[in-house]
């Protein structure tokens, strides 16, 4: 479980052969030979030959998702679509669920019944706000585009062979969620449209490069509910980062959230490394050409602020490995993190102005907002 830390055997010495210890270097004083900018440039080829080699045999399916990530999960879903039909039922005033729905739906449903009730308790809302949401969702779904006519869209950026879009898809059979995915690599994007549970009709994959600036997403700004970012963040180059994230951050709806996990630091995989793997500051390749960073929460909580998100989770989660088949204990250091656009909140309260006082005098309510 996140949060979780590492059992008893973390202060037990371990053995050590001779003088072989291994630690992260200083500074990355210990480099390869090849330029960093050819791992920059030739990133496309290293990945293709990836998935060449791996196919879909070397991830399993994320399971575990609907654990860690529930917004994920098909009640998310199902509870977010009532909620929409309960606002478009004429002059019924939408109720609030019960804490059965869980804690992430208990936020935004009493905050949607909050706001309406506030000061008008027997009242629906004004015909003017049900008009300009309609709007503004006809807005979002004129354009042609894939899943337009979705109620729920979920976007899942470096997808690879499809280790996480499928157990959703196979576990949410609802019709009106859409599920977008993409990835740096075409032979991986392949992989996912020529899988048996692709189907066009809920699902589109297609082949995007997260730090292309110039190149913009097959969906609207704020028109997506959710989008995962599962170990794919630490395989761009630092300094492309936080654009990345910016970029990502214009697609979600007010209320929308970002699911990340990716490595933290110290982790096993960082600690192997050997001697002229290292990039930059914690950032390394590995003998296939691809790269990784390993990331602090303040690193992350960094970049999802900067790009105008609210925290809503950020954990390290460190877990103890037992390999007994190979007798090998490893020390895993992952960070999980959640981060939501802004939701605003309309008040229904009466507007109170004022009129501008004259110099000496007080301020007194407008003639107009006068009871």
């Amino acid at each position: 479980m996140p949060g979780t830390v590492w059992s008893g055997q973390k202060s037990r010495p371990r053995r050590r052969r001779g003088k072989s210890r291994r630690t992260v270097p200083s500074g990355c004083a210990r480099r390869n030979k090849v330029r960093p900018v050819d791992y920059e440039i030739n990133a496309n080829k290293y990945w293709n030959d990836f998935y060449k080699i791996h196919e879909n045999g070397f991830f399993k399916d994320r399971h575990w998702l609907f654990t860690e990530f529930p917004e994920l999960a098909p009640s998310q879903n199902q509870n977010h679509l009532k909620a929409l039909l309960s606002e478009n039922r004429g002059s019924e005033v939408p109720a609030c669920r019960s804490s059965e729905d869980g804690s992430g739906l208990i936020r935004e449903a009493q905050h949607s019944c909050s706001s309406v009730s506030l000061g008008r308790k027997t009242q629906p809302p004004p015909v003017e706000e049900n008009v300009t949401q309609k709007l503004r969702h006809l807005e979002v779904c004129a354009d042609e585009f894939p899943g337009s006519s979705a109620t729920y869209r979920i976007l899942e950026v470096g997808c690879g062979v499809g280790n996480t879009v499928f157990p959703i898809l196979q576990t949410n059979n609802d019709p009106r969620l859409f599920v977008y995915c993409c990835d740096f690599s075409s032979t991986a994007v392949e992989l996912v449209q020529t899988n048996s549970a692709y189907d066009p009709s809920r699902c589109f994959a297609f082949v995007h490069d997260l730090c292309d600036e110039d190149k913009s997403y097959p969906v609207p700004g704020d028109s997506l509910d959710v989008i995962i970012l599962i170990f794919v963040l630490s395989a761009i180059i630092p300094d492309k980062m936080q654009e990345a994230i910016n970029r990502l951050s214009r697609l979600l709806k007010p209320g929308g959230m970002m699911l990340l996990r990716d490595y933290g630091r110290y982790d096993m995989a960082q600690l192997r490394f050997k001697k002229g793997q290292c990039l930059s500051e914690n950032f390394y390749v590995r003998g296939d050409g691809t790269r990784v960073y390993f990331f602090t929460q303040d690193e992350l909580d960094a970049l999802f602020t900067t790009a105008g998100l609210e925290k809503v989770q950020n954990l390290v989660d460190r877990r103890l490995q037992v390999n007994r088949g190979k007798q090998l204990t490893m020390y895993r250091v992952w960070i999980q993190c959640k981060y939501q656009v802004h939701k605003a909140v309309i008040d229904f309260t009466s507007e109170v102005t004022y009129a501008q006082p004259a110099e000496g005098a007080s301020p007194t309510r407008s003639p107009s907002m006068q009871q």
